[in-house]
């Protein structure tokens, strides 16, 4: 598929479904394309669909048939997108928490493979279910626990607004999990002491993990 030069281009892309639940529409909002009017369209819609797809399929499908409706808060960025972003950020003005395409590459740009050659995929989404729990004062670790235990992420990261986290989908996953939500950092990695075995105890109570349907 080529990049799309017209609206109904533009059109049929948001139209692939890339899973049961998900459509390729579903990732491409964002507020600074939207304030800027910036294009967010991918250069490589092919790589783009099957980087999502992986992502829906194996990640967001398994933990929206646990837990219900998840909300995408941001997903796919261009490259011409986030390195504005990027560059905004290193400006030093609020709100363009965008990395280097570098350092974004197989993550929030799915149309860019990584140094090592390796597709991959980002969202950034908040699960209500938990989020209801969060504000209650729930800790961020019990469900960044039971992700690391029932899925097979790459990374998670996650944000103090509604724990919100970019849930990361990549080959060669290296399931590592990070934090701006005290304790902030690394919380798991590996070679870590904490990486193996259940942690069940910290999302005790928590729905039964399903596999999610697919296509």
């Amino acid at each position: 598929m080529r990049k799309p030069q017209s609206v109904k281009a533009l059109d049929d892309l948001g139209r692939v479904r890339l899973s049961r639940s998900f459509y390729m529409r579903d990732f491409l909002h964002s507020e600074v394309a939207t304030f800027h009017g910036i294009p967010n369209i991918p250069d490589d819609p092919d790589l783009a669909i099957a980087a999502g797809q992986r992502l829906c399929e194996d990640l967001l499908e398994p933990l929206q048939a646990a837990f219900g409706c998840i909300a995408i808060r941001s997903a796919y960025r261009s490259a011409a997108l986030n390195a504005f972003c990027n560059a905004q950020q290193r400006a030093g003005k609020a709100g363009y928490p965008c990395a280097s395409n570098t350092n974004s590459a197989a993550n929030h740009i799915w149309d860019l493979r990584d140094g090592a050659g390796r597709m991959g995929a980002t969202a950034c989404i908040v699960v209500p279910w938990f989020a209801d729990r969060y504000a209650a004062g729930a800790d961020w670790r019990a469900l960044a626990w039971w992700v690391h235990d029932h899925l097979p992420y790459h990374s998670q990261y996650y944000f103090p607004i509604n724990a919100a986290f970019n849930l990361t989908w990549r080959e060669d996953p290296e399931r590592r999990i990070d934090s701006y939500i005290a304790p902030r950092g690394c919380l798991t990695k590996p070679g870590m002491a904490n990486h193996a075995g259940s942690h069940a105890d910290w999302y005790e109570g928590f729905p039964v993990a399903t596999q999610g349907p697919t296509l």
